[in-house]
């Protein structure tokens, strides 16, 4: 993702999530890209960011989803495919991993001309 996401007025929800890959993608990649097209098509979605601290296996990456309802990020959770992922992500991918789950009460920007 290479834009801030377009976010309503809030309150709106943002899933933070915080990881440290293992090495190798292992078909990381592929599935990450289908998570977000899948996401995407969730009610409730309203859209993503993502960063990575370097390239290195101990980089840190983040992934910010926005999301209308808590009730959207439990339906979410509680996909098929994205249940198989996060199994995928336990067992192969990720090191360690944190999620946090926030209220946005109040969002403000700036872009330039």
């Amino acid at each position: 993702m290479s834009e801030i996401a377009s976010t309503p007025k809030p309150p709106y929800y943002a899933v933070l999530f915080t990881a440290l890959r293992t090495e190798g993608d292992k078909g990381y990649q592929s599935m990450a890209e289908k998570m977000s097209q899948l996401a995407a098509e969730q009610p409730g979605y309203l859209g993503a960011e993502s960063a990575r601290d370097g390239t290195d296996k101990d980089a840190i990456g983040i992934t910010l989803s926005y999301w209308s309802s808590l009730e959207s990020i439990q339906a979410w959770k509680q996909n098929t495919e994205h249940l198989f992922a996060q199994q995928k992500g336990k067992s192969t991918w990720y090191q360690q991993f944190k999620i946090r789950i926030s209220k946005v009460e109040r969002d403000y920007g700036f872009t330039s001309q």
